[in-house]
Order: structure tokens, then sequence, then C-alpha cells
């Protein structure tokens, strides 16, 4: 018979996982820069798209089905393959919104975000990593520059801006906000 010691002197590593939510609306090199750097630190990340039960509104103009193939373009291009989507529906109690984000995502040890509700909500219970934002970078902006017929391409990933072409997002986000003047 053969006998396998265990060599005590490694140590087990813990997976970590970190969570990180926002809306993706649309996807961007922000994004992007977030996840790369999150998962420096973390060995997953579960990517929460937020108000995913929005779509065709001025602020949520892409199905939640359009953001995460959008992300599933992306980030196979840029080498991460150890991350998961979850959608995140509006959920209106904050009391009891992180309770309600546990039962939707997998266990997670850490919260990467660069909205400061989200902040506040989550680090009673966890740690809490705060994202760079990048300046002159924002789904907000972006849909600004569609409306204004400006260069928002280069703020996206490539995948992001053929994505928008192939659905026809620009002339919805322009068709959505001339309605709600």
């Amino acid at each position: 018979y053969a006998i396998n010691f265990i060599n005590s002197s490694k140590s087990v590593s813990y997976m970590t996982r970190g969570l990180f939510i926002g809306r993706f609306q649309p996807f961007h090199l922000g994004h992007l820069n977030d996840i790369k750097n999150a998962l420096k630190e973390v060995d997953e990340l579960v990517i929460g798209v937020g108000s995913s039960d929005e779509k065709h509104t001025k602020d949520n103009p892409f199905t939640v089905k359009e953001r995460i193939e959008m992300m599933d373009l992306v980030l196979p291009n840029n080498d991460i393959q150890n991350y998961t989507v979850f959608p995140i529906p509006d959920f209106h109690d904050d009391k009891r919104w992180v309770e309600h984000i546990e039962t939707l995502v997998p266990e997670f040890d850490l919260v990467y975000t660069g909205n400061k509700w989200t902040e506040k909500c989550f680090k009673k219970k966890y740690k809490v990593k705060k994202v760079k934002i990048i300046k002159g970078i924002s789904s907000t902006i972006i849909r600004h520059k569609m409306i204004k017929n400006q260069d928002w391409k280069a703020i996206v990933p490539k995948e992001t801006a053929d994505y928008i072409k192939k659905i026809n997002g620009v002339r919805r986000v322009k068709r959505i906000n001339s309605k709600s003047k």
C-alpha cells in the first residue's frame, strides 16, 4: 500500500470571491479596468447587474440580456475567465437590500463599488473597496455623447461598440431620450 503524506508546511490557500455591482448601461472601459483590478486581489468575481428588471428607460436603455452579452464579449477577449454574472432586480427596501443580494449571488468576501450608496449599505457587514472612477468615463456620459452625436466609442471596449451598433443601441438611446423630455 502507498501512503500519501500531506506536507503540512504548505499553507492551504483560501479562494476569495469579490462582488462588483453595477448597471453597466453600457459596459465601458472603466468597468473593464475595475474588473481587472479586482481580479488582482480576488480569485473570482461575481458581477451583479443591477436594475436587471429595468429596460428601455432613460437611465436603463439596455436589457439585462444585452448588458450580460456585452460583458461576455469583452471579458474573455481580455483574458478574463474567472467571473460569473448574476442579474439583480431593483429591490425597494434599503434596509434589507444587502440581505436580498446575498440570496441572489454566491457567498462573497468583499465588495467593489464606486457608488457611495452601495458602499454605505455593504460596509456594515463587508469589507468594501472603492473602485477608481476614471474621469470622463461613465455610462451617463456615454449615453449623453450618443444623444449629441459625439464620439463615445473611444471610452468603451471595441466589443461593446460593435454590439451596440448591431442592436441599433444609439438609435434606441436617442428615441428614449426624445420621449422623456
